[in-house]
């Protein structure tokens, strides 16, 4: 069912190409020019503004044909000349035909296997008739429980980095957004608080995630807020399961009030697959299936991924329950997106010169290559033994269940890539190899194979262990019981790291976090490098990093826990903060403070960096939106409302001196985190920035960093309430620790306790 996945990286920004090739006509979806049929309606002439167009073609259609039109596989309507179209396409890291809207075949064989989207493939695709433009990609839901089976998909575990992630998704496969027009149309998923897929026999269409006000705004909800408010999404899809008791497709407060009304959002919503069903099926939420079409499109539902609304839409409206004119409503939303995208507008197609061409272009598999090379995270290398020297490695021993691997690096919902290199062929092209899988596959049930890896490792200068996991381990429908390498890989690589003669580097492909503490620990064990699921030319990267043709400069988007950590924590609880009465231990790296693998925002580098603070401010001044606000506002525990600021205008400047005072060349990036003053509030230390710099060895780079008071420095009470404490609040950048006094503007100290 619809979802998408992530890069498995903190390479956050998102780069999108832009080349212009030759594309193949396809025959309009609408307004064809050569149909006289058409020629007349008002809903075809691109001169007019979308909604009057809109409301033209709402006003001609039946009710059939709008029953039929606000689900996933939406009828053609021959008489006004509107084709069928399927609005269900993925694009979690390249175009992907997990949806059916995409085929891959004939002059689109496949296409680039990115940590990220790309949208020329997706126009050049459609232009050829194999592909939509919808496409409910990305997937921004928190990374909260290490043992999710769909953590792979997302940003991390923290809500800013999840929130920029969104923002520059949406952004790079959008378009710019001039004149209300979209490239492809993006989707926010899965609202909200979702994030257990199948786990000890618990599962999302039954799971009812309870969940505080205080983290619902702070944390699950935060990622949707930017995506739709900065990022400019056009849909949000909601989630299988339900919140506090409501099925999230049934939610008015969450869907018409919150995404459409507080966020403005402009464009549709659009349920997960089958997921009114689910809630009429097998939650039970409403009595009749009516009922339940009545309750999802007054909640604010647009397009259902299902039949459900084509089956049951009319009944609700021949019993009462709901209006043609809240049919009209989602019409309006639906159709406007697709009038955006320009599939009303004739042969007049925007982009409409892509074509075969431009899809797996060199240029597209080289940045490929770039993402999977940013996104290694180097986790331990014990006396710089890394990068190896290619001169002095008479032969490499290449090891493990994922060394030859192809698939498994495009990870879940993908397509059809235009080629790979395995990690045995990446290292095969830098020196000679000697290769043994050690397990049949990465459950590594046996370790009948292991003598010959034993003798593998003994006769070669070093050895490269390419472990870890792949979709039989972790996948949508199936999260992980804990958090150690599966099977008998741990024995496996103490074993041949017990035999090697030379250095021994473990890599690591996973989506999510691996409790390898003993590799760790293994002085036997070199380097370690954790490198995601990489993409296509993820084997390339690999070796690029173990021979030093490139510095890895990743970061760890989640907290890496030991295997006792979930031991006693069931994943269906959804506190993010810890409760020292119950031994509640909290999550991520806000909440949870006890011992870590590896830490959220951990990654090595060949070279080294120091930080400098150039320019930093050490007071800033809020005003408020009005005196009246001033009045009338309560303030808590010295914290005023958010809501009562005047944030305009208040971005707060620092300025950071980077340096590489190492041998190479590298990449640095420059997390920032603050830490509000002392108070009733939970005083832990939260991301608020990133910064990624390219750094010449000797040389400095003068990085200036943007700290929003209204948005870097407030936290959320126990009621959901945004404030920003007054007082001195810590900010950590790089390895500098600096603080900053924020008051209100002319000094007013009327505050109450």
């Amino acid at each position: 069912m619809p979802s998408c996945k992530c890069l498995s990286l903190v390479a956050i920004a998102l780069v999108i190409c832009a080349l212009v090739g030759a594309g193949e006509g396809r025959v309009p979806f609408a307004c064809d020019p050569n149909n006289g049929l058409t020629r007349g309606f008002k809903f075809c002439r691109t001169l007019l503004p979308i909604h009057v167009r809109v409301q033209d073609l709402i006003g001609r259609l039946t009710l059939p044909e709008k029953i039929r039109l606000v689900v996933n596989n939406a009828i053609e309507v021959p008489r006004l000349g509107i084709q069928g179209y399927e609005w269900w396409s993925e694009a979690l890291h390249g175009v992907s035909d997990v949806g059916p809207g995409t085929k891959f075949g004939g002059a689109f064989p496949g296409a680039t296997s990115f940590p990220q989207v790309v949208s020329d493939e997706a126009r050049a695709m459609y232009n050829g008739g194999v592909a939509g433009l919808t496409y409910w990609s990305p997937n921004v839901n928190i990374f909260r429980d290490p043992r999710w089976g769909r953590g792979q998909e997302t940003p991390g575990e923290d809500p800013v980095l999840a929130g920029k992630y969104a923002v520059s998704y949406v952004r790079g496969l959008q378009g710019d957004g001039a004149g209300n027009r979209l490239k492809v149309a993006a989707c926010c998923k899965h609202y909200t608080a979702y994030d257990v897929d199948n786990w000890k026999g618990i599962d999302r269409f039954h799971f009812n995630a309870k969940v505080s006000k205080q983290d619902l705004e702070d944390t699950y909800n935060a990622p949707f807020k930017s995506c739709v408010l900065e990022g400019k999404v056009a849909s949000v899809m909601c989630s299988y399961n339900q919140v506090n008791g409501k099925p999230t497709c049934a939610d008015p407060d969450l869907l018409r009030n919150t995404i459409r009304g507080q966020w403005h959002l402009n464009g549709y919503i659009v349920s997960d697959c089958d997921s009114v069903a689910t809630f009429y099926d097998t939650q039970h939420y409403t009595k009749t299936p009516e009922e339940a079409a009545a309750v999802a499109i007054k909640a604010g539902l647009d397009l259902d991924c299902g039949p459900f609304l084509a089956l049951h839409t009319d009944g609700a409206i021949k019993q009462g329950l709901i209006t043609e004119n809240d049919l009209n409503l989602a019409l309006a939303n639906i159709i406007t997106v697709q009038m955006r995208l320009g599939m009303f507008d004739g042969a007049a197609q925007p982009y409409g010169n892509l074509g075969p061409r431009d899809v797996c272009t060199q240029a597209h598999q080289e940045l490929a290559l770039e993402a999977a090379r940013q996104g290694i995270v180097l986790l331990k290398n014990k006396g710089n033994a890394l990068p190896l020297s290619p001169q002095h490695q008479h032969i490499v021993g290449v090891i493990g269940p994922n060394s030859d691997a192809t698939v498994t690096m495009i990870g879940n919902y993908a397509g059809v890539a235009c080629g790979y290199t395995t990690p045995l062929q990446g290292i095969a092209r830098y020196v000679k190899t000697a290769h043994h899988v050690g397990c049949r596959n990465v459950a590594c049930h046996a370790n009948d194979l292991f003598g010959k890896a034993e003798v593998v490792a003994r006769h070669t200068d070093s050895i490269v262990l390419v472990m870890g996991l792949d979709q039989s381990i972790e996948a949508e429908f199936k999260d992980r019981v804990g958090l150690l390498l599966p099977g008998h890989q741990q024995e496996l690589v103490s074993r041949v790291a017990k035999a090697a003669k030379g250095p021994v580097i473990l890599v690591i492909m996973s989506g999510g976090p691996v409790d390898v503490t003993f590799a760790k620990n293994d002085p036997k064990i070199s380097a370690i490098l954790w490198v995601g699921y990489p993409g296509q030319a993820g084997g390339t990267a690999i070796a690029d990093a173990i021979f030093g043709t490139i510095n890895p400069g990743g970061r760890l988007p989640n907290t890496w826990y030991p295997q006792d950590y979930v031991e006693k924590l069931p994943m269906t609880n959804m506190d993010m903060r810890s409760n020292p009465v119950s031994g509640y231990p909290g999550r991520t790296y806000r909440f949870y403070k006890g011992p870590v693998v590896f830490p959220f925002g951990y990654g090595l580098s060949y070279t080294r960096f120091t930080h400098t603070l150039a320019i930093a401010p050490k007071q800033v001044s809020v005003p408020l939106t009005s005196l009246d606000a001033l009045r009338n506002t309560t303030f808590s525990s010295k914290a005023m409302k958010v809501s009562h600021a005047n944030c305009d205008a208040l971005e707060v400047g620092f300025h950071v001196d980077v340096k590489n005072v190492g041998l190479m060349d590298g990449s640095e990036t420059v997390l920032i985190f603050s830490k509000p003053p002392t108070g009733k509030w939970n005083s832990v230390k939260q991301l608020v920035g990133f910064n990624k710099v390219h750094v010449p060895s000797g040389s400095k780079l003068r990085v200036k960093v943007g700290v929003n008071v209204c948005n870097d420095f407030s936290i959320v009470d126990e009621f959901g309430v945004r404030r920003i404490p007054i007082g001195k609040h810590e900010l950590y950048i790089g390895d500098i620790k600096h603080s900053i006094s924020v008051q209100i503007k002319d000094g007013k100290e009327e505050l109450e306790d």
